[in-house]
């Protein structure tokens, strides 16, 4: 392609927005105020701070104080009034004998039901036995989520939700030999189906990259880089510019030195998008010894606003670009739109998730060894195994003389990490102790939302506020209420995805005594299978990516984790309707929770299922949300009806 054509195409991008920035602080999510605990920057020194935007006209700065009025508006300032009535001393000894009588009747009541419920367990205890000790090493603990099998003694389920846990152990006991309700392991086949992968179908000449280089250097986990080098893809695109292979920023909360080629096969990056954009694995030598930085080449997330418009970069970015001939993007975290953007460039977008990204044979091979044994040694491999792991997955299969039928399994990502359960601002049930816990966590890791609480005439939104509108992240006892109520059985092997869980083992009680067919891969792999992944959580978590996208169905506990996002987009992509993905609506369920002292197990079976079916409606990717989640549409996908 010549320069002219590229120059005509972005003057006509260029024209989609007269005006780059709206004259007010926009806040797409609560999060955005303090920054994502996923997306913060761990390394200061690898993100060179270049002060105010250079782009942003001011209007960058005081931003978080803007948005904190703004959260203010949309929450409400209702500020309860203080009960100052005054009783009169007969009111207060009439109040104080009807106290001790309904004090001596509860107490009479909870003694009635703790009879019969430790009766119900032992039941339960006789008829599970040994029946549901059939995952290797099942009970063993594991080095990031900390699995262990509690004992049969210990079975108190306390805390909030001790009744409803006791409900669940009696419906799980009861039920093991009935059939799981039908929809369980399934998609509204029809409409799903009706949709297929053609994002690798091509509709332009190769980009020659004449502009100068872009590079970028991707903060965050796993899942954050790989948006952004899909991002930095369609923006060497846009601005007619030759990429080098993005480096990844290491962080002091992941903690892993992994660079791109230690978890993407490089080669394959290289070649398959070669028809979109020049690739290549480093700067030219007489550009290698410039100092970025001091040439202004360097462009920070400060900025860059979050979901830029290409008319942004055609205006901010490419002049820099065609006159150093370089430009460093440094973290790059979530920086493009997802609208309006061109038809082709969207789909190369999603060329680049869907196709251009291959795990290296390292990873591939370790991950098809976890996928054989959650199918216990099938003789087929599963549905997405191609896409995932590549030839190793047959390879697996061929290895194994003695297969057996397949084995399904479910996938959960337990979303409860410290830094999620502290950035929430929600309250989890461990009282003042939790409280200070969290609050010193937040000093640390999130002082800008300690500043934001410290604002004057500015009141955070409380706790039973956030959980009553779905913003506090399931906890994993609420988790293994929803799986318990959605009919899973208490066989169902269920791989758990996450790292250090918030409260260790003990939170993890509940979900390992209803459900012990509880898995990791800590414990399904040996230590040498995983020694070669030491210390390098990036590519422990490709592992966790893998086992959650190749599941016979999915469960996530916030669907606005990362992970979760491209896990269910991946299973759509490639799954041909036959992928179900279970995505909480946590404002529904935060007001069937919020019942759980008195409803009864049936309607709560009932309000559950219901909540969670109206999330599996089939439907075209929503405007202006995330294509790696959402590919049903045209750019990603096409319908065959």
């Amino acid at each position: 392609m010549s320069s002219t054509s590229n120059s005509n195409n972005s003057h006509n991008l260029a024209l989609e927005s007269k005006q780059d920035r709206p004259n007010t602080v926009r806040i797409p999510d609560r999060v955005d105020l303090w920054g994502s605990p996923r997306s913060r920057q761990g390394s200061p020194s690898h993100s060179p701070r270049l002060g105010p935007s250079r782009f942003l006209n001011g209007e960058k700065s005081g931003a978080s104080f803007a948005g904190a009025e703004l959260l203010g508006k949309l929450w409400g300032d209702r500020k309860k009034q203080p009960k100052n009535a005054k009783r009169k001393g007969g009111k207060v000894w009439y109040h104080k004998e009807r106290v001790k009588g309904l004090v001596v009747l509860t107490a009479l009541v909870g003694l009635f039901f703790l009879v019969d419920w430790i009766m119900l367990l032992r039941l339960q205890d006789h008829r599970v036995g040994s029946d549901d000790r059939s995952s290797r090493n099942a009970s063993s603990v594991s080095a990031q989520v900390k699995v262990t099998k509690p004992s049969k003694g210990k079975k108190h389920y306390g805390g909030i939700y001790g009744r409803l846990l006791a409900l669940a152990a009696h419906a799980l006991a009861e039920g093991q030999n009935k059939r799981e309700p039908k929809d369980l392991w399934q998609e509204p086949v029809v409409p799903a189906s009706a949709w297929r992968p053609c994002a690798d179908q091509r509709d332009w000449e190769p980009n020659e990259g004449k502009n100068g280089y872009i590079m970028v250097t991707a903060n965050g986990g796993i899942n954050q880089q790989r948006v952004a080098v899909c991002n930095a893809v369609v923006l060497a695109r846009l601005l007619n510019a030759t990429l080098v292979v993005p480096k990844f920023m290491y962080s002091s909360v992941w903690k892993d030195v992994s660079q791109f080629g230690d978890i993407y096969q490089e080669e394959h990056f290289i070649k398959y998008l070669a028809p979109d954009i020049r690739i290549v694995k480093e700067l030219p030598e007489e550009l290698k010894s410039l100092d970025l930085e001091a040439i202004g080449s360097v462009v920070t997330d400060v900025d860059v606003r979050k979901e830029s418009k290409p008319s942004f970069y055609l205006k901010n970015i490419l002049p820099i670009l065609l006159q150093k001939r370089v430009v460093h993007f440094v973290g790059f975290g979530n920086r493009l739109a997802f609208d309006p953007i061109p038809f082709q460039l969207q789909r190369l977008r999603c060329r680049c998730n869907f196709h251009a990204l291959k795990f290296v044979p390292k990873i591939q091979e370790t991950a098809a060894l976890l996928l054989e044994r959650l199918h216990k040694h099938s003789a087929q491999p599963g549905l997405l195994d191609h896409y995932l792991v590549g030839p190793h997955a047959v390879a697996a299969m061929i290895a194994r003389s003695d297969r057996a039928k397949a084995s399904k399994y479910l996938a959960l990502h337990l979303r409860f990490e410290i830094d999620m359960v502290a950035h929430s601002l929600c309250e989890f049930g461990g009282g003042e102790q939790e409280g200070q816990e969290l609050e010193a966590y937040r000093q640390i890791h999130f002082p800008a939302l300690t500043e934001l609480k410290k604002t004057e005439n500015f009141r955070l939104p409380s706790p039973a506020m956030l959980r009553s509108e779905g913003l506090c992240p399931l906890t994993p006892e609420e988790a293994v209420l929803m799986l318990a109520a959605l009919g899973f059985n208490r066989k169902t092997q269920i791989y758990v995805a996450g790292a250090q869980i918030y409260g260790g083992t003990s939170r993890l009680a509940a979900l390992t005594s209803l459900y012990p067919n509880l898995v990791t891969k800590e414990n399904l792999l040996s230590s040498a299978e995983l020694e070669p992944f030491k210390n390098f959580s990036s590519q422990l978590a490709a592992l966790d990516f893998i086992a959650c996208t190749a599941a016979d169905a999915f469960a996530m506990t916030d669907s606005g984790s990362q992970l979760s996002s491209l896990v269910s987009g991946y299973r759509i992509y490639y799954g041909g309707g036959r992928m179900p993905t279970i995505r909480p609506n946590k404002r529904r369920l935060a007001d069937i929770f919020v019942k759980n002292n008195t409803i009864e197990w049936k309607v709560f079976e009932q309000r559950v299922r219901k909540a969670v079916r109206q999330t599996k409606h089939v439907q075209s990717r929503p405007k202006a949300r995330s294509v790696y989640r959402y590919p049903r549409c045209k750019e990603c996908m096409c319908r065959t009806d």
